[in-house]
């Protein structure tokens, strides 16, 4: 299945370089994480295009079952580069939430109107570093979002794709304090891909996001020869604004669905 996606092309080498499986079935995608079964997206079906009826998303559901048998969660990609969220209507009427994300690049960047330059920006290096991403990571999410365990899995995830080579991980920290970290990755020769954009809740309005972005983005072109950088941001999130205001540009569209698993 060749995908014309450079959000789901960028998300699927991230999780191959993390150890994910990716099964070509032809007719879609199977993508599994064995070492986090709990992680909704690192476990999903990418779909060459939407469902076309409430059947063609009944018969996707039933494919996933397959595929993840016990599985609570029911996760979906669909593969384009636009397309709005009434084109994944046969999956709401199942039950499923809908969402559409803002696949934003850049081959060129600038600092923000009003850089931060107390804080230190630099890679993650050191045990400490990593457990502080850990806690950063879980900061601010609504309780019961995100495990311990979870969030620990991905974290070690992230450090193997530094540990392989394939880029870094970045903080902005006040002494040895970290208060916002991003990773950015090679995805194939001359693509580069962000991921988890995190600033802790007390940080925010700093400037400290704008001035790592950027900080990375200049890394990605001068130490990881990317010639475009690829993040995906959520269009109704005040952070899309930081990303444009250093250069990023809105130029495509990635579609999902999601059944997050029953609590109680």
């Amino acid at each position: 299945m060749d995908i014309a996606s450079l959000a789901f092309r960028t998300d699927l080498a991230m999780l191959e370089h993390s150890g994910s499986h990716v099964e070509d079935h032809g007719t879609h995608l199977v993508v599994r994480t064995p070492t986090n079964p709990t992680y909704w997206w690192g476990n999903f079906l990418l779909l060459p295009a939407p469902p076309v009826d409430d059947d063609a998303a009944a018969g996707w559901l039933e494919t996933f079952e397959r595929e993840f048998p016990g599985t609570p969660h029911r996760t979906f990609g669909i593969d384009g580069r636009d397309g709005t969220i009434e084109d994944l209507a046969p999956f709401a009427h199942h039950g499923m939430s809908t969402e559409w994300s803002s696949v934003m690049t850049a081959t060129s960047v600038h600092e923000p109107a009003r850089p931060n330059r107390e804080a230190t920006y630099r890679p993650l290096v050191s045990d400490d570093d990593w457990a502080q991403q850990v806690q950063l990571d879980l900061a601010g999410e609504e309780p019961g979002t995100h495990s311990l365990p979870f969030v620990t899995a991905r974290t070690e995830a992230e450090r193997r794709l530094v540990d392989a080579g394939y880029g870094a991980w970045w903080g902005a920290f006040e002494g040895d304090t970290l208060l916002a970290s991003m990773g950015l990755f090679t995805a194939s020769p001359g693509l580069a891909r962000f991921q988890n954009v995190k600033t802790h809740p007390d940080a925010r309005g700093r400037g400290l996001a704008g001035t790592l972005v950027h900080r990375v983005s200049r890394y990605g072109f001068d130490e990881l020869g990317a010639r475009t950088l690829v993040m995906v941001a959520d269009p109704d999130y005040l952070a899309i604004r930081i990303y444009r205001s250093v250069g990023f540009a809105d130029t495509e569209r990635q579609l999902q669905a999601e059944r997050k698993p029953s609590v109680g």
